[in-house]
């Protein structure tokens, strides 16, 4: 391995665990390492650190291992079969009334630049990183041992997330699929609910995994109520209102090609027209036209308005708008269902905005609970940048 030696003092991080080496903290790099290399970490007197890939950019190494470990061949299969491990403690492997989880996450899993969803027997990997690109095909062989005849595929959809500048020929496709499978998309369970997911067309990785406790607690609260979904996208809030009893549910989503999608998932769980209706436009100018009273129930679940600390101010104010409209128009004894994906906006400044935007509109409201991503989306807790999906669940009088 090329070796990346710190500057003095600025191991101590690594020390802790943290799996991110940063360029500022280099005095030199021996060798000519590529792009996504697994390159050796020093400290300035020459003790052993980590190992990772090698990136250009702040973040100048991903740290995949304290040790050697990421030498050894059977590296991919190991790290794999942990995180397998881990979703069948949490209850979500195998074949039950839940068939899609997230089995890799990122630095939550130890496996930073790498996303791995798994759909009924199809996964679908997404690389961060030039060193997890490059590695996609040791990926799927690892996978195939790990999962046996369970896997019918895997799909890389790296091209809108692998760094371009790494001349890296970013064109998405199947590096795996059994004999006679050729779909591109197919139908699963989460809570016994059914959803259609596309991998190649969809958002992602086809699916929100990341919301499935979530829209579970949506369904406790629906009964009898009067729902708005905005950024529904392919309606999973909006199926599980209907399963747990909302009189009718309003979807919004600018994207025609999902709102097509909650269509095809409301047919699927037995749903009739009459107890749903979608809409294809923005989803703030429809809040803004919205009469006060008509909902009592409302999910806001936009995209992340902030990827990059720079747009922090605006994506705040956008947070603090949304908010004030939907806290100012649901109706009295209202539930209000509000997040934020940003992972540059954290816990304390989100409820901080909410307060703002509950404060603007004068009314009573109380925080039933905190919401946040589930356990498949783990948080390594030597790297807390990993908790990103934050919520809270409002009460409006």
């Amino acid at each position: 391995m090329d070796k990346v030696i710190l500057k003095r003092g600025r191991e101590e991080s690594l020390k802790r665990f943290h799996p991110w080496v940063f360029s500022g903290a280099i005095a030199q790099i021996t060798g000519n390492p590529a792009e996504g290399d697994v390159v050796g970490v020093y400290a300035s007197d020459g003790t052993f650190l980590a190992c990772g890939h090698y990136q250009i950019g702040s973040i100048a190494v991903r740290v995949l291992s304290f040790d050697s470990d990421v030498l050894k061949p059977d590296f991919w299969k190991t790290m794999l079969s942990r995180a397998l491990e881990e979703r069948k403690a949490l209850g979500l492997s195998g074949q039950g009334r839940t068939t899609c989880y997230r089995l890799v996450h990122v630095e939550g899993d130890n496996l930073p630049g790498l996303i791995i969803d798994w759909y009924d027997g199809v996964c679908v990997m997404q690389a961060h990183s030039a060193g997890m690109f490059r590695s996609r095909l040791q990926i799927a062989g690892a996978l195939k041992e790990v999962y046996g005849d369970e896997l019918k595929a895997v799909y890389d959809k790296s091209s809108g997330t692998a760094p371009f500048k790494a001349g890296l020929d970013l064109v998405d496709g199947y590096t795996y699929r059994r004999d006679g499978f050729n779909d591109d998309s197919q139908t699963v369970l989460e809570y016994g609910h059914k959803f259609q997911v596309n991998w190649t067309d969809g958002q992602k990785t086809g699916f929100f995994l990341d919301q499935r406790e979530n829209r579970h607690l949506v369904e406790k609260y629906a009964s009898g109520r009067h729902v708005l979904n905005l950024f529904c996208y392919t309606g999973g809030f909006s199926v599980y209102a209907l399963c747990g009893g909302a009189s009718h549910v309003d979807s919004v989503d600018s994207s025609r090609r999902a709102m097509d999608l909650v269509d095809k998932n409301i047919v699927l769980n037995g749903f009739s027209a009459g107890q749903h209706e979608g809409f294809c436009c923005d989803a703030i100018d429809f809040l803004k036209n919205v009469p006060e009273g008509k909902y009592d129930m409302m999910i806001v679940d936009p995209p992340a308005f902030a990827k990059h600390r720079g747009a922090l101010h605006n994506a705040l104010r956008a947070y603090q708008r949304l908010n004030a409209a939907a806290i100012s128009r649901v109706a009295s004894g209202g539930l209000v269902f509000t997040y934020s994906c940003s992972q540059v906006v954290d816990k304390e400044t989100f409820a901080l905005t909410v307060f703002s935007a509950a404060a603007q509109t004068g009314r009573s409201v109380r925080i039933l609970d905190r919401l946040n991503q589930p356990g498949d989306h783990p948080v390594n807790i030597y790297h807390p940048e990993g908790e990103y999906l934050k919520g809270l669940l409002l009460y409006v009088e």
